[in-house]
C-alpha cells in the first residue's frame, strides 16, 4: 500500500510496479531495506531513480534494482 500512495504519481506508478514484480521474492533484510526507502521523501527517491542524485549507500542496490527494472 504504502509504495502506492506516495507524494508524486511518477513514484506512485514506480513504486506499485517494483512492488508487484519484487516484493514476494524478498527476504526479510531486502524488505526491511524496502521498507526504510519508503520513509525517504519522493522528490530525492525520484531523484535516486532516476539518476540525477546518487542514493545513499544503505539504498545504492535497492534504487539501482528499481531503475534497471524500468530502463528501456
Amino acid at each position: 500500500m504504502r509504495s502506492m500512495r506516495r507524494g508524486i504519481k511518477e513514484m506512485d506508478l514506480i513504486l506499485t510496479e517494483y512492488a508487484a514484480r519484487n516484493l514476494k521474492d524478498m527476504d526479510d533484510a531486502a524488505l526491511h531495506t524496502y521498507d526504510a526507502m519508503l520513509n525517504e521523501n519522493d522528490q530525492d527517491l525520484y531523484r535516486w531513480v532516476t539518476g540525477q542524485e546518487a542514493a545513499p549507500d544503505e539504498f545504492s542496490d535497492l534504487i539501482s534494482d528499481i531503475s534497471k527494472t524500468f530502463q528501456s
